[in-house]
């Protein structure tokens, strides 16, 4: 079946109006009416060519929401009307130790929702930015928050399990004091997120301006990273820093706000390096520098469910698809709070309908 879409042709062309073919569903197929896709900053990189090995036609779009249209024979989980999610991942080996153990995101065969290896044409996939898609039942995600928060649950299919899953391996709860740094896309739903752990929450910014912001999302106090002496009088008090941050900067400044065995992951994927940390700011302190990706596709579902159950969603702009390139604009200047979506119901609107 053809279906609108927005994508680029090249990474230095425009986003604009397409028409993309889909398959029709297998046996263990669902197949999705999108509603809405919520805008990552990794479908910016990935449609500019500043991650490698992009392929062209690229349709972005990985924080999908919608309702089944159409299950196949041997689906027995999902029936059409459900409302459901398809995050960053819809295929893996299946036969690892990481898919056996729900951590999907960690297969050396992870299938992206866009720009990753399938048979369906133009032989990679194409994402959420688009009016529907198909994938295979283990991929989808059920959504039990009510309609009309659909929108800002988007972004949740990313932002939401990359800033919750370290925040559970990490065992983030009652008694911890965490760091939350950045307050973007990311970082506004890591301090919701611990905050709802139970956690007392410290958010780290360099804007002075987003001080009242941080507070609202729930961060019991706020430091402004560029004044010296906000910063000294948190040194070796923190349990845990969330670095949301997606640009290079002195990780060090940070990791001497760990206690000892503290530990430090970042999530934020800039484009070039982080300046290398000091290795006495770890070893002093036994503290730790890690990463996480995403989440498994158990731990999304577990993650929607902690949102749904404690009223936890994205704060969005909501966008038409023609809207998506000044969105772009926009976004690489920090001017939006916190995350845009796409409401799928203009794409054929703007796509000449």
């Amino acid at each position: 079946m053809t279906v609108k879409a927005y994508g680029a042709h090249a990474s230095d062309r425009p986003l604009q109006p397409l028409e993309i073919a889909r398959r029709a569903p297998g046996a263990h197929d669902v197949q999705i009416g999108i509603a809405y896709c919520g805008v990552c900053h990794s479908d910016l990189h990935q449609v500019r060519s500043e991650w490698a090995g992009t392929l062209y036609p690229c349709v972005p779009g990985h924080e999908i929401v919608g309702r089944v249209v159409a299950v196949g024979a041997q689906v027995s989980a999902f029936r059409a009307g459900d409302l459901v999610g398809v995050g960053c991942i819809v295929d893996s080996c299946r036969h690892c130790q990481d898919c056996d153990e729900g951590l999907e995101n960690y297969c050396g065969h992870m299938v992206g929702t866009y720009n990753g290896p399938t048979e369906d044409a133009p032989g990679h996939t194409l994402g959420g930015y688009s009016q529907q898609i198909v994938v295979h039942e283990r991929y989808v995600l059920r959504v039990r928050h009510p309609q009309g928060q659909l929108a800002a649950v988007a972004p949740l299919l990313c932002a939401g399990i990359t800033t919750y899953s370290p925040l559970r391996h990490w065992k983030v709860g009652p008694g911890h004091r965490v760091g939350v740094v950045g307050i973007g896309g990311l970082g506004h739903l890591g301090i919701k997120l611990a905050h709802a752990m139970g956690a007392h929450v410290v958010a780290f910014t360099t804007s002075e301006s987003k001080r009242a912001a941080a507070l609202s999302l729930g961060a019991h106090e706020v430091v402004v990273s560029r004044h010296p002496q906000e910063m000294a009088a948190h040194a070796n008090s923190l349990d845990f820093i969330l670095n949301t941050v997606a640009a290079p900067h002195d990780l060090d400044a940070f990791l001497r706000l760990l206690r000892r065995d503290g530990a430090m992951t970042l999530v934020g994927a800039p484009a070039s390096p982080h300046p290398s940390p000091n290795v006495f700011n770890l070893i002093m302190k036994r503290r730790t520098l890690a990463g996480s990706l995403i989440g498994g596709i158990p731990e999304t579902q577990e993650m929607l469910d902690f949102c749904a159950e404690h009223g936890i969603v994205a704060d969005i702009e909501l966008i038409r698809a023609d809207e998506i390139n000044t969105a772009y604009e926009r976004m690489l200047k920090g001017d939006v709070q916190y995350r845009f979506v796409i409401d799928i119901a203009t794409l054929a609107e703007s796509a000449g309908a």
